[in-house]
């Protein structure tokens, strides 16, 4: 069996053992990294490879897997002059997810545990359930009150258990990190494991393919807890150092204006999150997040590229889910705010690229019913 790059803190140093289940720094209790700097194949060499993102087989720490369902590879399509959009929830669990939850299910069965639990708002809940389901894991999802109805059916209908916690995302990641410090319990943790980072990364890899050999001088990405952000920062560093690409883009992070520490943070020149910041419910339920695990880590990725932080109103995320639909892009509210920060900044002349993270179908159009935020 092909061994696994170890992982450390990048705070203290400390190295853990990937075959280990433990989930978190020993001594501080924070996020781990992968000590794994692996050199992308050139642009000439991925044709005819598997139509999936395994097809980046030597950017990515596990080895090609039993249980994918042909996640990655999905389509660019342009929205304006100057501005596109990559479709990533036309994934099979119709969001970006996907992404990184097939290799911590790959990481869980090779590991053997006796259970699996995650923790979220409920993207990487259904799309941890699924790959779950599909690799024979029990997985358990804890989730915060108000999470979309949708989304919990979602959950429950791949075989996951859902735990409901009544209180908000942070409570439903404690209660999920409680029960994953219990013996044989595996944390399919898309903040703390970085196998999830490095599934992420994929997104810019094939961006990368998609573009021809390039990348647009600007990538707007929407952060809650940073997972997509910070796996376009390993993957572009990966394609610089190999000199695949001539310069970084920038990278643009945007928040819902109801609940944005990180662009606070960013607005006080500060290196970490500051005294805590006012919160509000908002239809971008999937980036509400009062205190992200990685802020450091996506403060530094976003001044190191040249980039910045925006913010989206409630009326904005609305506006602009509407304006998708009706360019045939039935996206959830979470999933447009980088199309509403575009738009707002007028970016187009500058070739940026858009994600769009997840299907509408998962919350409905924002105003006409619970929001779930």
């Amino acid at each position: 069996m092909t061994p696994l790059p170890d992982c450390y803190c990048p705070v203290d140093g400390t190295r853990v053992a990937a075959e280990s289940l433990a989930w978190c720094c020993p001594v501080c209790r924070g996020p781990l990294d992968l000590d794994f700097a692996p050199t992308p194949a050139p642009l000439k060499s991925l044709g005819g490879r598997v139509n999936s993102l395994w097809r980046y087989a030597e950017v990515l720490p596990l080895p090609a897997p039993s249980i994918s369902l042909g996640e990655g590879r999905t389509p660019l399509v342009e929205l304006e002059d100057g501005v596109s959009a990559k479709l990533d929830y036309l994934m099979p669990t119709l969001s970006f997810k996907d992404r990184g939850a097939v290799l911590l299910a790959e990481l869980a069965l090779r590991l053997g545990p006796r259970e699996v639990v995650a923790d979220s708002s409920g993207n990487a809940g259904t799309a941890i359930a699924a790959y779950c389901a599909r690799a024979g894991l029990p997985c358990t999802v804890y989730v915060p009150a108000g999470t979309s109805a949708k989304k919990l059916e979602q959950i429950g209908a791949h075989g996951a258990r859902v735990h409901v916690v009544d209180g908000d995302r942070e409570a439903a990641a404690q209660a999920a990190r409680e029960r994953a410090d219990e013996p044989e319990v595996f944390y399919a943790s898309h903040v703390f494991n970085p196998f999830f980072l490095h599934g992420t990364k994929t997104y810019v890899h094939e961006l990368w393919e998609d573009l021809g050999g390039r990348l647009p001088e600007v990538l707007v990405l929407p952060v809650g807890n940073g997972t997509l952000l910070l796996g376009a920062a390993l993957a572009v560093a990966e394609l610089y150092t190999s000199g695949l690409i001539e310069r970084r883009p920038a990278l643009y992070a945007v928040q819902a204006e109801a609940v944005a520490p990180l662009a606070h943070a960013w607005q006080e020149g500060a290196d970490d999150l500051v005294d805590a910041t006012a919160t509000a419910p908002t239809f971008a339920e999937g980036i509400a997040i009062p205190r992200p695990p990685r802020a450091r880590q996506i403060l530094r990725a976003v001044r190191d590229s040249g980039g910045r932080f925006l913010t989206v109103t409630e009326h904005q995320i609305r506006e602009v889910q509407r304006d998708l639909a009706s360019r045939g892009l039935y996206v959830e509210s979470t999933g447009v705010v980088s199309w509403a920060a575009v738009r707002e900044e007028e970016l187009g002349a500058r070739g940026a690229v858009v994600p769009l993270c997840g299907a509408g179908l998962k919350t409905g159009l924002a105003g006409t019913g619970p929001s779930g935020g």
